[in-house]
């Protein structure tokens, strides 16, 4: 594994332990934005390992759809939770008065974990 894949892994690891945080504090719709960036960081460290880095959010989530969810190296489910936590993210970050039920981020963070977890076998990284 590369040290720049192993870096945007941890990182993910600390943004799932402060969504963590921010959900326990009840402020889901800030939690819903580290839960994001958490599942951004593990597709980015999956793509490095490729060669690939992006800068936009859009082709970082369309690259990962490419190579990883179409191809069926990893579970699509886990481009549709990255797609699902972008919208949270933003309804978070953007929409005012409630968020809406807590189980949004919540679910998003079990999610989370299980894609770091994936993106940590051999496997996940190698080409197909």
């Amino acid at each position: 594994m590369k040290d720049t894949t192993q870096l945007l892994l941890e990182k993910a690891e600390r943004a799932i332990r402060a969504a963590e945080v921010l959900r326990d504090a009840d402020e889901a719709e800030f939690a819903a934005g580290r839960v994001y960036y958490a599942m951004r960081h593990v597709a980015e460290a999956l793509l490095y390992e490729r060669g690939m880095v992006f800068r936009q959010h859009t082709a970082v989530r369309a690259a990962f759809a490419k190579e990883f969810a179409k191809t069926g190296l990893l579970n699509p489910k886990f481009h549709r939770w990255l797609l699902t936590a972008s919208d949270l993210r933003l309804r978070g970050d953007y929409q005012p008065g409630d968020f809406g039920p807590r189980p949004g981020p919540s679910t998003a963070l079990g999610t989370t974990r299980r894609g770091v977890r994936e993106s940590r076998r051999p496997s996940a990284s190698q080409s197909s």
